[in-house]
């Protein structure tokens, strides 16, 4: 360090794997490099968070978690009005849990709305850790005014921007509620490029894309073939989205005593081994696994598409058959499939005959490895962990940065 001092900074996410995990390995990298590191987080989420050697500041949401997903309910309004509720009664929880131990830098997940708020206040810095694709010059009008206008157009809508904007004014933020979520200050993007539509609009003085920030999640356990497995297939519909009975069934028939294939099928918190039947030897049956530790041992991945999922066999050069669930994962799927390591199968033509075709497809084909290789490649050198890390400690305050460790 330059300075006896050590830093503060202060993490702010939500109670979502998909929104912890991505920034776990760059909150270690900062410990390790002797920063002071708080972690505003729900309490189910503190031992994860302790595990980095940041400190947990708990509080308590009202937002749906992953053990109920269908909390979120349907419409575009369910989706986003939890996020200011929240919000709004979180901002007084952490305003105390901080008062007198304010920290230099602010860095958040994109759905920690009370974090940037906070840094206004405070004076201090703020930077944005996008754990999925970020908008391009001409986004607003190419994607979200569409997606939008009929929200905006309803008294709900209508009542929910009112608000958002109020709360934003008390707060001292003169910002329009779609630019506070969607235009950060700065924001260190970990996913990698080859994900992002229209990379070549993005504005890169304010994101810049560092890809996987993964580390060896040692912790998490390791996970072997058995004996005689020649290839190995992984199916996961990620941690939210996986009540999903049917879908398993699906992959059971189409997968079970397939020669030579050995499958690891999670089926999440939701559903129960036995709904699935009777299984094929070739076939393991979890509610959860280390799924990079199962990656770097697959020869296919049939995923959900979400961003850590798909980012996460790009990085293991895993061929992908993206079956999408939800929200940003169609958009995901799309990309995957046009990056060539992918197919995108609708849920709806997830069939045994289906599933099977794609995977022995893709496996079959030299121009899906040599394509796959070719991005894993490309991702490792976009500095991932140490790189976020270094984009952060370049907001600190000049008298506590440290050296660059790059």
């Amino acid at each position: 360090m330059t300075s006896t001092e050590r830093a503060h900074i202060a993490m702010f996410s939500i109670a979502a794997h998909g929104h912890v995990n991505p920034s776990i390995e760059v909150v270690r990298e900062l410990v390790a490099r002797e920063h002071r590191v708080s972690y505003a987080i729900p309490a189910s989420f503190a031992d994860t968070v302790a595990a980095t050697g940041a400190e947990p500041v708990t509080y308590t949401s009202t937002l749906p978690t992953d053990e109920d997903p269908e909390a979120w309910g349907t419409e575009l309004i369910d989706n986003i009005e939890p996020f200011l509720d929240d919000a709004v009664q979180v901002l007084p929880q952490l305003a105390a849990a901080f008062a007198g131990d304010e920290p230099d830098l602010v860095i958040h997940d994109i759905t920690a709305y009370p974090a940037p708020v906070l840094a206004h206040r405070w004076g201090v810095p703020a930077v944005s850790l996008w754990p999925n694709l970020v908008p391009w010059e001409g986004y607003e009008e190419e994607v979200a005014e569409p997606m939008f206008a009929d929200l905006k157009a309803s008294e709900r809508g209508r009542a929910y921007y009112a608000r958002f904007e109020a709360w934003l004014a008390e707060n001292g933020v003169d910002t329009h509620p779609d630019r506070f979520v969607s235009r950060p200050r700065k924001a260190v993007v970990l996913i990698p490029k080859v994900l992002q539509p229209n990379a070549d609009r993005v504005d890169e003085s304010v994101f810049t894309f560092v890809g996987a920030c993964q580390g060896e999640r040692g912790e998490q356990g390791e996970w072997e073939p058995p004996a005689g497995a020649e290839k190995v297939l992984l199916v996961s519909l990620g941690s939210a989205f996986t009540k999903q009975p049917d879908f398993y069934r699906a992959c059971v028939e189409a997968f079970g005593g397939l020669p030579g294939w050995h499958v690891v099928l999670q089926i999440g918190k939701h559903v129960g081994a036995a709904e699935l039947g009777e299984l094929p030897g070739n076939i393991e049956v979890h509610s959860w696994v280390p799924q990079l530790s199962v990656l770097r041992r697959a020869d296919a991945f049939v995923t959900h598409g979400g961003a850590g999922g798909g980012q996460e066999g790009l990085a293991t050069g895993t061929p992908m058959v993206a079956v999408p669930q939800a929200v940003d994962q169609f958009g995901n799927a799309d990309m995957l499939a046009s990056l060539g390591v992918a197919r995108h199968l609708p849920m709806a033509d997830a069939t045994p005959g289906a599933l099977r075709a794609a995977v022995l497809e893709l496996v079959g084909d030299p121009e899906v490895a040599r394509r796959a290789a070719e991005i894993r490649l490309g991702m490792a050198a976009e500095g991932g962990t140490a790189r976020a890390a270094d984009l952060i400690e370049a907001e600190l305050p000049a008298g506590l940065r440290a050296p660059s460790s790059s």
